[in-house]
């Protein structure tokens, strides 16, 4: 398949011919973590985190859809292992692949609007693994002057090339808390620093 190279490709060309700036919440540290960012970010928000996380061992949950497939074989050449499933399919079998890789001390990349939507709407499964494994939330989003915004469920955004892109990198702690209050605080969190 091509498509998955040429992705990578894609993905490389934006990161090394944008200007970039981190704007960090918190401390990043190299301790083990659960990464959230939304679908519609895709394009650059796993080489944010690879830039601070450079060699962590690391799997992402990835929808069983065809462009999950894509994502999926793209994420592979980053060195983040997919793990196959989602809300609507393969749900019980992804979780538990994913309790194994956060025990095993494995990073776990998850959109938590994904796969299907609703677009920048909170599922719980990143929030019970992080809450589960008592982590560190690390949020990544983006924001940039010039885009593409693709007419798909998620308005996916495609930076112009040479713009500006402002990332957003939050570390949050969950706590003590419900999962009603983690969903709500991770939500606003998510929606501060993002294209709407």
């Amino acid at each position: 398949m091509i498509l998955p190279p040429l992705g990578y490709l894609l993905m490389r060309f934006y990161w090394h011919t944008s200007k970039k700036s981190f704007h960090i919440e918190g401390e990043i540290t190299q301790e083990q973590g659960v990464i959230v960012c939304w679908h519609g970010e895709l394009l650059l928000s796993p080489q944010a985190y690879r830039h601070f996380h450079k060699t962590h061992s690391a799997s992402g949950i990835i929808s069983r859809h065809f462009d999950g497939e894509i994502i999926a074989r793209i994420l592979q050449l980053f060195h983040i292992t997919p793990l196959r499933g989602s809300s609507s399919r393969g749900a019980k079998q992804v979780l538990l692949e994913a309790f194994r890789a956060l025990k095993r001390g494995d990073d776990l990349l998850v959109t938590p609007d994904g796969p299907r939507g609703p677009r920048h709407e909170v599922s719980d499964g990143a929030l019970a693994l992080t809450m589960k494994g008592k982590l560190p939330l690390y949020t990544v989003n983006f924001t940039c002057e010039r885009y593409w915004q693709l007419d798909s469920w998620d308005r996916f955004v495609i930076p112009k090339p040479f713009s500006k892109i402002n990332f957003h990198i939050k570390v949050l702690h969950l706590d003590g808390m419900e999962m009603d209050e983690a969903k709500a605080y991770l939500t606003r969190k998510m929606l501060e620093h993002t294209i709407l």
